[in-house]
């Protein structure tokens, strides 16, 4: 009895002692993903509305991959809101890389203001101000999601979508 009682204590131990890992082992750290408005499109304008698309660039410094599960975003141009929403199932970004997606969003003449509605409709360059939050998962083995939250602003082109361009075209024969 007293051998098999030795036996399990020491199995025990044994079990315990690799359970904790080795000394000096540090956990994972993870540097938050940067953002950026890369470009705003025009898709397609009409009277009063004009559809758009952002492309959205994500910057992962990070030495494992990165899934951007939603966002939660607010955008402004020339300091004036232009649009808010949520994405889901966003993007995947590689490890010590940057992944692009995009989003739509519309915009009303009437509710906007007259400097931003100029620089649109003549497609100068916008001053934007893109800001939120952002589900990030971690692609490592144990890794729990995270949220960050992102305020960045700078100059964007506005341009017509060439695809959008063509199915006007398209549809106007």
């Amino acid at each position: 009895m007293r051998k098999i009682l030795f036996f399990l204590l020491t199995a025990l131990l044994l079990i315990t002692c690799k359970s904790q890992g080795q000394p000096g082992a540090s956990a994972v750290e993870i540097i938050e993903p940067e953002f950026e408005v890369v470009s705003i499109f025009i898709i397609q304008a009409d009277l009063v509305v004009t559809e758009f698309e952002a492309v959205l660039r994500v910057n992962n410094p990070n030495a494992f991959d990165l899934e951007l599960s939603e966002i939660v975003y607010e955008l402004y141009g020339n300091g004036a809101f232009w649009a808010n929403g949520r994405e889901s199932n966003i993007l995947r970004i590689p490890a010590q890389s940057t992944g692009e997606t995009s989003f739509s969003f519309s915009m009303n003449f009437i509710n906007m203001s007259r400097r931003l509605l100029d620089d649109v409709i003549t497609m100068r360059r916008v001053n934007y101000r893109f800001k939120g939050g952002a589900d990030i998962m971690p692609v490592i083995r144990n890794g729990s999601a995270f949220n960050v939250e992102f305020d960045c602003s700078g100059l964007s082109e506005v341009r017509q979508k060439r695809d959008a361009q063509n199915s006007n075209y398209q549809r106007r024969r």
